[in-house]
């Protein structure tokens, strides 16, 4: 595959000294291939840097997330590969090279997976452990890295999914799930990447917390809501009914504590029936697709 099939999209938002260091590295290594920075609203000198490398930017008027800028840049792309790796230089060109050779055995999309050490911080590396065991879980094939923004991917498939990217930071998440749930093939290539050499990192732990927390309700959701909700259901049922034997030996009484357990196990399960119709709903034209 000629380099020109490749489009390397890097969103960037305040990434200038970053980007001195990362464009003439990605020029190198694919050279002819088209590189794509989708400018995230900088106040700094991100488009006069990019003004000095054979690339095109994509100019966003003001801050629209990390996911956004990935969708503007997919949209943009004219490559039949997509190749998407962080701005801020803590994904290294070179390792390029080692993603290509997995996609070429056949894969829809490679996903470079952080070895050990290479999260900027302890909560962030047990946080993506975590997700990544529970998406490994829900389905049933190995999931390394859940969170990791630096991979190749085949554009028309990743195309169909863009309206279900968010515009913030867990997009890679979305996609992840998306691609398994369509039956598209997922593999992980082991990278190492370094800690910031420069800038600041756009994630704020408050601010974002609780929008990582909700991936794991986003992984669930996306893939097969039942083996999420039927689990929980099946905690306030066996809850509820524990706690009526109990009630029933002690007092010889039927509690409202029971009851509101009983209702929430059933009414659980029924939204996990109505959220699996909701689910199969995202993915019916891709299945029309494949069997046509």
């Amino acid at each position: 595959m000629e380099n020109r099939s490749f489009s390397i999209v890097i969103p960037a938002r305040n990434e200038a000294e970053g980007l001195r260091y990362l464009l003439p590295a990605v020029v190198a290594v694919l050279p002819g291939a088209e590189v794509i920075v989708v400018d995230d609203g900088s106040t700094d000198d991100t488009r006069d840097t990019c003004a000095n490398f054979p690339v095109r930017v994509i100019a966003h008027p003001y801050p629209m997330g990390n996911g956004a800028a990935v969708k503007s840049g997919a949209r943009a792309a004219k490559g039949e590969v997509l190749i998407f790796m962080d701005a801020d230089g803590q994904h290294k060109p070179e390792d390029i090279a080692a993603l290509l050779e997995k996609f070429h055995e056949g894969y829809d999309m490679v996903v470079g997976a952080r070895t050990a050490g290479s999260q900027a911080g302890f909560h962030r590396a047990v946080a993506n452990d975590f997700f990544s065991r529970f998406a490994t879980w829900m389905v049933q094939q190995r999931v390394a890295d859940l969170t990791s923004g630096f991979r190749v991917v085949r554009a028309d498939k990743f195309r169909k999914f863009l309206y279900l990217l968010p515009n913030g930071f867990s997009y890679p998440t979305t996609i992840t799930m998306s691609f398994f749930r369509a039956g598209f093939s997922v593999a992980y290539v082991p990278i190492h990447t370094p800690r910031r050499a420069s800038g600041r990192s756009h994630v704020r732990p408050l601010r974002d917390g609780v929008r990582f927390l909700l991936i794991i309700i986003k992984v669930g959701t996306l893939y097969s809501p039942q083996k999420l909700f039927i689990p929980v259901s099946a905690g306030f049922f066996w809850t509820g009914l524990c706690y009526y034997l109990y009630t029933y030996l002690t007092s010889g009484r039927f509690t409202n504590m029971s009851a509101l357990l009983f209702i929430s196990a059933i009414l659980t399960f029924l939204i996990g029936i109505v959220s699996e119709q909701v689910s199969a709903l995202h993915y019916k034209g891709i299945d029309d697709e494949r069997e046509h």
